[in-house]
């Protein structure tokens, strides 16, 4: 996601800085050594403090939070004062979507000003949730200099407001509000949320415009922006004027690619159906403030800060669709794909989200050998609407992590045909998928045109352009376009170990071994404990003269858990090294470009 730099840096505060709170002194208070997880524990031998605490951490540590909850009540038991076990707990408690229990404990710390934003957002919602809202304005005092912080309090206020009536007065603080360019986003679509439940439909329908036109608002903050856009064709469908929601979707297209919420939004107005408003109460329009600040700060290192916005959210609206999405990913990023499959199959069937709830659903199913389900469970999505080429691409991805190589590419035969005569750049992965199929079953003849189509419709994609240019230097064909399509490859990709690798590896093809070395060593910076690249490694080391280092990777090769097939060729090279030049050159190297990682799949 591209976030703002302000948004960047706020990211690193607030909230963030409470799920960092120290337990240094009570670590200190004992010599007991951590455990490596959580799971090695038995709950029922925990018998001490110092135990329960290192378990507790541990547990957290891997966002392990029912386990983590269980061993610091444990930890409490033993020193039931200890205030920072408090607060661990609390957050615990809401970060695996316990609010209730977790906002007894936000009462007991309300004074605590280590988790004051904590408690007062948490005391806030629970007050909203109980329709209090006079007792959750109380709550939202804020003087801090967090911009931030700021900005989310007066939008929870302005929400607030609305609860007790106040709708107008609520427009007009959040349009006097001044800030930091990146508010307008925010505030706007929050203005025209508010203006849409108080009945204020021109007010409503002019924000809304604001917020969809607003590109550089909507780059840095894409979850807001699209539920912006499904506001505004929502309004102007239950207004009768269906062109006019056509061309809301039809704008947010263009910022938005391919986003299935849209799609079937847009088949719901087509078929003259009224859709539902995303927000149709102040409990929403609340809950909606924290997924909107949360999506937007969604990026690696932020998932503890985003888990903990969302399931406050979630407290006030649990049936929001992007909320439940935003968590499975969180989820799965975390490697916990059970909870995440919790998440997608919590989408309600009427969303306009379902069908990716649905799709991540498959992909996820896979991910926990459930294959035969997963595929099963695609194949009906495929069957319910055929022309949606995104449930081919996941049925493919499974497919291909299946290793059933027929089975994709009749998948994606059927996926060209859907496309048909006049493939757009979206579709260059469709083409991309089915190339692999055939490369891999040996079908250079069907595989090459459609890597070349790919390219064409998409010229610099460094997927493509690796994988073809791997492909050409490994079979001795094309070698000096082949070796530049892969550094084009790397020069879009510099960071990336697998695309490196293949430059080193198309220059050891080329028996250029200096080079090799050069550029191999820089994947396995890059990408350690990749088997292919340490075998690859060793090789160029052995053509170098470095035989000891060529027979030390080639061990790591081994113990890192190689295909198979790589195996017997491993070992022999450790035994007997590499043949002379002239003999290696004369064998026909039968390894096969390297298959888009796992990232490469989601939906």
């Amino acid at each position: 996601m591209r976030q703002s730099p302000a948004l960047r840096i706020l990211a690193g505060t607030a909230l963030a800085l409470l799920l960092g709170v120290s337990f240094t002194q009570a670590a200190s208070s004992t010599k007991a050594a951590a455990p490596e997880s959580s799971e090695s524990f038995d709950y029922g031998t925990v018998d001490s403090f110092a135990g329960a605490f290192l378990a507790a951490r541990t547990a957290e540590a891997d966002r392990d939070y029912p386990n983590a909850i269980q061993f610091y009540k444990k930890a409490l038991d033993f020193s039931p004062n200890e205030l920072e076990l408090q607060q661990r707990l609390m957050i615990a408690l809401f970060m695996n979507g316990d609010f209730d229990e977790g906002a007894k404990l936000a009462k007991l710390l309300e004074k605590d000003p280590a988790v004051e934003r904590v408690t007062s957002v948490a005391l806030s919602f629970q007050a909203i949730r109980d329709g209090s809202y006079a007792k959750a304005m109380k709550s939202l005092k804020y003087e801090g200099p967090n911009d931030l912080d700021r900005l989310m309090n007066e939008l929870l206020t302005a929400w607030t407001k609305v609860g007790e009536g106040k709708g107008k007065e609520a427009l007009k603080q959040l349009q006097d509000l001044k800030g930091p360019s990146w508010y307008s986003i925010f505030t706007n679509y929050n203005i025209g949320a508010i203006a849409s439940v108080v009945g204020d439909e021109d007010g409503a329908r002019k924000a809304f415009t604001e917020t969809v036109t607003d590109k550089n608002g909507g780059a840095t903050a894409p979850d807001t922006y699209a539920r912006a856009v499904m506001a505004l064709a929502t309004l102007e469908a239950n207004a009768g004027n269906k062109q006019k929601a056509l061309d809301a979707l039809s704008a947010g297209d263009e910022l938005i690619t391919n986003f299935a919420p849209f799609k079937a939004l847009r088949d719901e107005i087509e078929a003259g159906r009224k859709p539902k408003p995303v927000i149709e109460t102040a409990a929403q329009g609340a809950a909606g403030v924290l997924f909107s600040i949360g999506g937007a700060l969604n990026r690696d290192g932020a998932e503890d800060t985003v888990m903990l916005y969302l399931q406050f959210s979630r407290a006030l609206d649990k049936e929001a669709a992007d909320t439940l999405i935003l968590l499975g990913g969180i989820a799965e990023k975390a490697g916990q794909p059970n909870k995440a499959i919790e998440f997608y199959r919590q989408v309600p069937e009427t969303s306009p989200m379902r069908r990716i709830s649905e799709l991540q659903l498959g992909l996820t199913l896979a991910e926990t050998g459930k294959v035969d389900e997963a595929r099963a469970h695609l194949q009906k999505l495929i069957a319910s609407d055929p022309k949606d080429v995104r449930s081919y691409l996941a049925y493919g991805s499974v497919l291909s992590d299946a290793k059933d190589y027929a089975a994709m590419a009749a998948n994606y035969d059927k996926a060209v045909e859907v496309i048909g005569p006049a493939p757009t750049r979206n579709h260059w992965s469709v083409f991309f998928q089915r190339g692999i199929a055939y490369e891999r079953l040996k079908k250079w003849d069907k595989a090459e045109p459609d890597f070349n189509k790919a390219l064409e419709l998409n010229p610099d994609q460094p997927q493509v352009l690796n994988y073809l240019g791997y492909s050409w230097v490994d079979m001795n064909r094309n070698l000096q376009q082949g070796l530049d399509m892969i550094k084009k490859a790397v020069e879009l990709r510099p960071d990336d170990g697998y695309i490196v690798d293949s430059l080193g590896w198309a220059y050891y093809r080329m028996g250029r071994f200096d080079e090799a070395v050069t550029e191999l060593e820089r994947a396995i910076e890059l990408k350690a404990g990749d088997a292919t690249i340490n075998d690859h490694l060793g090789d160029a080391y052995w053509r170098v003269g470095r035989k000891l280092e060529a027979t030390f990777q080639w061990k790591r090769a081994l113990a890192s858990e190689p295909e198979e097939a790589q195996v017997p060729a491993i070992q022999a090279k450790i035994e007997k090294g590499l043949p002379p030049i002239e003999a290696d050159a004369a064998k026909v190297n039968a390894e096969p470009a390297a298959e888009p990682k796992k990232d490469d799949k989601k939906t």
